[in-house]
């Protein structure tokens, strides 16, 4: 699957929401956390971008627990690697549904028995904070974007949110971008 490039005109559109948003609304202007939630979002319209872990009969893995389980701490730096990707991508995860898709929580929850006990806002910032230990300044993203995702999770909730009633309203000032339309 390909990604969608910086200069698509949806990618740009994310980019002036969150920027509008997380600045304006949220006090939060670090221009690299921003380019992550920007990139997040325009991946996310892909699905399989979601649920980018398969179990072995490759199916889409679409619970924290089930990913917690792929995320056994190795000591060589293959499984260090991995270990990052799959804690990165349950920060992901655990933020987009947080932020953006709140009440389908759930739902999910109740598809997937093992998230009952699972809280997203804990696991996404513990999360985020180990792929962060296991990165460098080098990394993509870096350890300190990483970082910075954990401790303002809560604040980066709530400015998905702003975005999502943004794009809902379809007003002038989000560009009047229509996600859905052919």
């Amino acid at each position: 699957m390909q990604e969608v490039p910086h200069e698509h005109p949806l990618h740009r559109w994310f980019a002036g929401l969150v920027e509008t948003c997380f600045q304006e609304e949220v006090g939060l202007g670090n221009t690299r956390l921003l380019d992550y939630l920007t990139d997040l979002l325009t991946d996310f319209i892909h699905v399989e971008r979601i649920n980018l872990m398969t179990d072995g009969s490759k199916r889409g893995v679409e619970n924290v627990a089930e990913m917690l389980t792929k995320a056994k701490l190795g000591i060589d730096a293959d499984e260090e690697e991995k270990t990052r990707t799959i804690h990165r991508h349950i920060g992901d995860f655990t933020l987009f549904w947080t932020g953006v898709y709140p009440e389908n929580l759930q739902r999910m929850r109740k598809r997937a028995a093992k998230d009952g006990l699972i809280d997203y806002f804990d696991q996404g910032k513990r999360s985020y904070l180990i792929a962060a230990d296991l990165s460098t300044d080098q990394t993509d993203p870096d350890a300190t974007t990483l970082a910075e995702l954990s401790d303002k999770f809560e604040y980066c909730v709530y400015g998905l949110g702003l975005v999502r009633k943004r794009w809902e309203s379809n007003d002038s000032a989000s560009g009047g971008f229509d996600l859905f339309s052919n």
